[in-house]
């Protein structure tokens, strides 16, 4: 037997994950998935260190002979050209709340077996098709006012605890299809709060220096970047020039008379005036980026034919930021946008997420800022008018991938990752959910009980794929525990950067690499307050903007 299998047989006995082994270790998730399919064998150090964790001898981890029967301790066997998806609900188990199904094989070619792809579509189609009801099942109750904030504990909890001094300002940046405090639609949803009531309110009846970006719900991480530093600064939206020439679309956008943070980035007599980043979802890659470009500039704006460089492009701003945390972030996108074009291909689609996208932009085109409630943002594409479903999906692919759906599959990520550099001054923080478990058939994650309702099928999506992406990446086993939208792998820290699980306490802490938090139970919207209590929610802020308070400079 395999040290590989040893691993993963002591590795399951302990309950660990891939990923809360490879964090353990201070190694990455895919060094533990080699070691344990045996592409890679351990050295001394790690077999040593493997021995520690798991209370065994090193004669016990390389002994030939398994410790149970091989049923027990097998490795779970990925097929990277199938698509894994279900097509009947149930489970032995009735703890547990599954929609698992199994298909049986079909010849590679043959007819029965295209037909039978085509089938397995339908599912997928009915799960879009339910997770738009689901949404709207949620969304207009709570515009109509049958579900209401409860903003009542927020003042309670004012009345009974001290107000805090702080240094810096916090800004907290929405994920996809988000918004900020000065979107209509804010006052009767708060994005950051949700049923829990505004965040913001509480925040900052607490003393914190509080606001929200309201960046393109539906844009690239680029494009949202250049986004938020104009509204922190107070300044033009400029895209920059290389990117608008490249990507078919206008340089420069909204222009924003008062800045968020006013002060920010200057000196003043007692300190250097910083900011903490806050990015939920696709905020979090949002973050992420304005801080590289801050640091590090971008190349090829520098190296433009422009008359005006944004000081965006320009770095030597490291020292603008304190911290950037990441709630449920994407930072290796989502298996999600695979399980949808793979749907799409079946269909003869090229990019099925494409045609999705081009569906938002025709929308947008339509309805405008919807009744000064909903604003899409997109003025750099010219989407200010009718535009009809075809001539958007061409405004989509002319522009090169520059939109969200792109930059959060794995393939977009992956080069966003290329290019996104880790500041060696700034504190990086990263919160993972999880809100699936293992199923009774086949060992795949299908979503818990309490799960959001938008969020079971897309859960359960996601917890049975694997697969290759055009551009190599692999999707396994490990990318199947997942929030409903974000894997856990995808959400502990980018794939190339330097982590460290976050001590408890979190105290001695270093800028220039990750910290992953233990994984938290609850789907993608938990973490910003949706279907939790005022308690819950105010306790994770309070105890985390402590601790980012508590950082030094």
């Amino acid at each position: 037997m395999s040290i590989g299998r040893q691993i993963a047989y002591y590795r399951r006995q302990d309950g660990l994950s891939q990923e809360m082994l490879a964090i353990k270790l201070g190694v990455s998730c895919r060094t533990v998935s080699d070691w344990e399919n045996g592409s890679v064998t351990p050295d001394t150090e790690h077999v040593i260190a493997l021995s520690d964790l798991f209370g065994v001898s090193t004669d016990e981890l390389l002994k030939e002979s398994p410790p149970v029967s091989p049923d027990e301790w097998a490795p779970e066997e990925e097929n990277d050209d199938e698509i894994r998806l279900v097509d009947s609900f149930g489970s032995a188990d009735p703890n547990v709340d599954t929609m698992q199904f199994t298909l049986p094989a079909q010849p590679a070619g043959s007819a029965q077996a295209d037909q039978n792809r085509k089938k397995r579509l339908l599912p997928i189609l009915a799960a879009v098709v339910a997770l738009a009801v689901a949404a709207a099942a949620i969304v207009l109750p709570l515009k109509s006012g049958r579900f209401k904030p409860t903003r009542q504990t927020v003042t309670e909890a004012v009345e009974t605890e001290p107000v805090v001094q702080v240094k810096y300002a916090y800004v907290l940046v929405s994920g996809l299809g988000g918004w900020g405090s000065g979107v209509g639609i804010n006052a009767a949803i708060p994005y950051w709060g949700a049923n829990t009531g505004s965040l913001s309110d509480h925040l900052k009846e607490k003393g914190y220096d509080v606001c929200e970006a309201t960046v393109g719900p539906f844009s690239s991480a680029w494009d949202r970047a250049c986004e938020l530093y104009a509204q922190l600064t107070g300044t033009t939206v400029d895209y920059g020039e290389a990117h608008a020439k490249k990507h078919n679309h206008a340089r420069y956008g909204r222009s924003y008379k008062t800045a968020l943070v006013p002060d920010w980035g200057t000196q003043r007599p007692d300190l250097h005036v910083k900011i903490h980043l806050i990015g939920h979802s696709f905020g979090g890659t949002t973050v992420r980026l304005l801080t590289s470009l801050l640091a590090y500039g971008d190349k090829d704006e520098q190296n433009a034919d422009s008359e005006a460089l944004s000081p965006l492009f320009s770095g030597g701003k490291a020292d603008w930021v304190q911290s950037v945390t990441a709630l449920c972030a994407p930072h290796n996108g989502s298996s999600l946008t695979e399980v949808l074009n793979g749907a799409g291909n079946l269909l003869g689609s090229d990019s099925l997420t494409d045609l999705m996208t081009s569906f938002v932009f025709s929308f947008a085109g339509f309805s405008g800022p919807i009744d000064e409630a909903y604003d899409f943002m997109l003025d750099q594409f010219g989407v200010d008018g009718p535009l009809t479903v075809a001539k958007a999906y061409r405004t989509i692919t002319s522009s090169g991938n520059d939109h969200a759906v792109y930059d959060l599959s794995p393939d977009g990520a992956a080069e966003l990752n290329e290019r996104i550099g880790l500041c060696e001054s700034v504190y990086y923080f990263s919160y993972p959910y999880c809100t699936t478990q293992k199923g009774a058939l086949l060992g795949r994650q299908v979503p818990s009980k309490g799960t959001l309702a938008a969020l079971m099928p897309t859960a359960f999506a996601i917890g049975s794929y694997s697969g290759k992406t055009k551009g190599g990446v692999v999707i396994d086993s490990s990318w199947q525990e997942n929030d409903g939208l974000v894997s856990v792998v995808s959400a502990a820290h980018p794939a190339n950067d330097a982590f460290t699980a976050l001590p408890e306490p979190p105290d001695s802490l270093l800028p220039g690499v990750w910290y992953v938090a233990p994984t938290r139970t609850g789907d993608h919207g938990r973490v910003i307050g949706l279907q939790a209590t005022a308690e819950e929610t105010h306790l994770f802020y309070d105890t985390l903007f402590t601790m980012l308070e508590s950082l030094s400079d």
